[in-house]
């Protein structure tokens, strides 16, 4: 089985896929799947699809759902295979266990990946650890579970998929900087600022970005924007590590070695 959730959801037996068209069978399966090989509770099941307002038919309709998606499996699976649907999603005790197998899941390929990065970056391989980061983000090919319609449970897995991707996202920039390629991330800072514009770490970035490509007053300007924004819609100061950064950045701070630089003016 294959499967993508970092993006649409697309999962395949033996090539074919098996997302059912209609939208609560498509929760059903989302959820069983970036719980795969281990047993989801009929109730929270439940809980996804309709809240605190279960219908009468509750579980008699959640059955049919998992008969839907079942069917498709056993459409896709290959004859004489030794396999029917029932083996793949199992009904347990109280819930049902979708087994996913060895196949290719885009969600585990990212997290080993930015696994793999965070080992490179701790015994100081850098380039290393950027091409890991990189090729970790290259796993998302848009928002999470785009085209599945999100219950709370649901809701709660994407919400911390996407703050997963936005750690990751931000570790490479830092290790580009640290790689002195701040020229390279101008255009992508410029856009991460604009979409999110008080997340502190993407505009100290794009600070030192500027900085260190000779754009001083800019550097300054993105301060200034930032203060305004958390001052006016939060009553908040930006934090200590962006004020040492504009300090830094305001006299002219003659730092030369990236890696330095970075480690004294954002640590």
């Amino acid at each position: 089985m294959n499967v993508n959730v970092l993006g649409e959801l697309r999962v395949t037996e033996n090539g074919r896929p098996v997302v059912p068209s209609a939208a609560k069978p498509r929760q059903v399966l989302a959820l069983l799947t970036l719980r795969g090989d281990r047993v989801v509770q009929a109730g929270v099941l439940m809980e996804e699809l309709w809240g605190s307002r279960l219908p009468r038919s509750a579980s008699t309709t959640l059955q049919t759902y998992v008969l839907n998606i079942r069917n498709k499996l056993a459409a896709a699976l290959p004859a004489g295979s030794g396999r029917s649907a029932k083996d793949v999603l199992v009904t347990c005790y109280g819930g049902y266990l979708l087994k996913l197998g060895d196949g290719r899941f885009d969600l585990r390929e990212f997290e080993a990946q930015a696994a793999a990065g965070d080992a490179a970056y701790e015994i100081g391989d850098l380039p290393a650890a950027a091409t890991l980061f990189r090729r970790a983000l290259g796993q998302w090919q848009g928002s999470a579970l785009l085209d599945v319609p999100h219950g709370r449970i649901l809701q709660r897995e994407v919400i911390s998929m996407e703050h997963r991707r936005m750690a990751v996202l931000e570790q490479w920039i830092d290790v580009s900087l640290r790689l002195g390629r701040h020229a390279a991330l101008l255009p992508e800072l410029s856009v991460l600022v604009d979409e999110h514009p008080l997340h502190e770490g993407f505009r100290a970035q794009f600070m030192l970005a500027l900085y260190r490509t000779g754009h001083v007053r800019r550097a300054l300007q993105e301060f200034q924007a930032l203060r305004l924004m958390l001052v006016d819609e939060l009553g908040v100061e930006p934090s200590a590590r962006l004020r040492r950064l504009h300090h830094a950045i305001l006299c002219g701070n003659p730092i030369a070695d990236p890696e330095e630089e970075f480690q004294q003016l954002t640590g």
